[in-house]
């Protein structure tokens, strides 16, 4: 190991991991790195099924629930209380984002991602550099201008009102496996800003990488007292959860909307959730030639990146039929140079080839639906077999189908390669916008056309809350730019922004300062 990362890195993705010499993670807890119970689970390498890392499997939670039960209300800084806190994490954020910037440590940190969640090394290193500018973001005096407030006079003299944002205080953060390094890093960091003092639960089959981040921060100056990190079943973090309600504060939860639901319901609403997206895009009527290769190759990379496993994949594409003999042999060619080799396609994480080849099978039985291209198992000896192999897959269905008792089919998220393609007429834009009223998850969107009068007739009557428009529009994006998370939804959470985390990780708190001299003229009146 590098002498520049040698100082933080417990696990080296360079080596060789195996089961008798594997990479061993560990918990966080007041302050101290613990391997957590004697309970351990293995997990798999996607690649090759090899046993190479060790993650604590905890069932003792009672040093995590003193944790949320020792931080106040008032959180561990606000703008009242420990204020040198800002500027301390700002120094930390500056000094993080410089180690980031290493090839050494960026390297360090693309490959570990790759090792536990399979995808193309530009997808992996997109991670760091998302985090890395996001760091950047926040240096120096960023954390402090985000505790930003307002004042408004009063009545008379010696009153004015003051607008603070105020911290939670014990928060929780729940992140999966999708983006092992980017969401827990922003949603934790977001929480750590705002004054509260969070415990981290990362999906097992990917934690060791926010784990050696938090690392990364602790050497650049972070309190290991500011945080806790467990690693554990989601069942036991369901547990804990439902049994320390009264003492968290927020959950931010970042996966699946059912489990969102179930969480939200634990802690009687008290939620901010970035959940599943069954996210769309519609290319309008205006075609022009010189646009159809970039178009189509941003709809390969938003429906097949990272195999499909982002909550801003493009799930389904709404194609005007100026386009379809055009644009869909383009896609077809894009697709079918996806290989293993490269990891421009790879595992699935969430669902195995049997649920893959089920749902595919059902959307094929819906009338008119045909397969354009893949539909079959990668060929790989390797992959073990909890986890899903496609091909890079897209079924074209009617229009008619969504507006009849096909519509959830057609609409349940199949997280990996996997997208329905759907053509439409002009006159059929009514039709589409009423599918996309009908859809239950808003995170991303995409409305691809020149038209600013098509682009205005969509915009208006939709509502996903992170939406790109133009030519160049996609479905997934960089966060560190522009706010990223659902609209339409009360507990829909942020990411990325100042307004992001001030919206997910702090609450409005209001004062109102009432001083000077007593009142001329005043008495007690009298009581009739």
């Amino acid at each position: 190991m590098s002498s520049v990362w040698n100082a933080f890195a417990t696990v080296n993705p360079f080596d060789e991991m195996t089961a008798s010499n594997p990479g061993k993670v560990q918990n966080l807890v007041a302050g101290q790195w613990e391997s957590g119970d004697e309970q351990r689970v293995d997990i798999v390498d996607p690649m090759n099924g090899a046993h190479f890392l060790s993650v604590p499997d905890t069932t003792n939670v009672v040093p995590f629930l003193d944790g949320l039960n020792n931080c106040p209300k008032s959180g561990l800084h606000n703008p009242m209380k420990s204020t040198e806190r800002y500027v301390h994490l700002g120094r930390v954020c500056a000094r993080s984002a410089a180690l980031l910037a290493d090839p050494e440590v960026a390297d360090y940190f693309a490959e570990l991602t790759q090792r536990v969640m399979p995808k193309s090394w530009q997808q992996c290193m997109n991670e760091v550099t998302v985090t890395r500018i996001f760091l950047e973001n926040f240096s120096g005096d960023g954390v402090r201008f985000l505790g930003r407030g307002f004042s408004n006079p009063g009545d008379h003299a010696g009153q004015e009102s003051r607008g603070y944002r105020w911290p939670f205080g014990a928060v929780v953060v729940v992140a999966p496996f999708n983006f092992p390094l980017e969401i827990p890093a922003l949603q934790a960091l977001g929480a750590l800003f705002m004054g509260n003092r969070p415990l981290v639960k990362v999906d097992s089959k990917v934690s060791v990488v926010f784990e050696q981040f938090l690392r990364l921060l602790i050497h650049c100056g972070l309190s290991p007292n500011d945080i806790d990190l467990i690693h554990c079943r989601g069942e036991r973090m369901g547990e804990l959860i439902k049994f320390a309600a009264d003492q968290i504060r927020l959950v931010q939860f970042t996966g699946s909307s059912v489990t969102a639901d179930k969480v939200s319901d634990s802690v009687n609403g008290r939620v901010r959730l970035e959940d599943a997206g069954y996210d769309w895009k519609i290319i309008g009527p205006d075609f022009d030639d010189k646009w159809l290769d970039y178009v189509a190759w941003q709809c390969d990379e938003d429906a097949y990146n990272a195999s499909g496993q982002k909550c801003s994949a493009q799930s389904v594409l709404f194609v005007h039929d100026n386009w379809v003999d055009s644009l869909l042999p383009k896609l077809r060619t894009l697709a079918q140079r996806r290989n293993l080799a490269d990891l421009s396609i790879g595992p699935v994480l969430s669902w195995d080839n049997t649920q893959i080849r089920a749902h595919i099978d059902a959307v094929l039985d819906v009338p008119g639906a045909e397969l354009l291209f893949g539909g079959s198992q990668l060929t790989s000896d390797h992959i073990p077999q909890m986890f899903g192999a496609y091909e890079a897959t897209a079924i074209r269905a009617p229009i008619q189908a969504f507006l009849g008792h096909y519509f959830d089919l057609l609409t349940t998220e199949l997280f990996g390669p996997f997208q329905i393609i759907v053509s439409y007429g002009s006159e059929d834009l009514d039709a589409v916008l009423s599918v996309f009223e009908q859809m239950s998850n808003n995170l991303t969107a995409a409305v691809v056309s020149a038209n600013v009068g098509f682009q205005n007739q969509v915009l208006r009557a939709t509502v996903n809350g992170t939406t790109y428009c133009g030519m160049r529009a996609r479905t997934t994006g960089a966060p560190q730019n522009h706010w990223f998370g659902p609209c339409g939804d009360p507990r829909g959470a942020g990411i990325g922004t100042p307004e992001a985390i001030t919206t997910t990780w702090s609450t409005h708190r209001e004062v109102i300062f009432d001083e000077g001299e007593l009142p001329e003229n005043w008495e007690i009146p009298a009581l009739k």
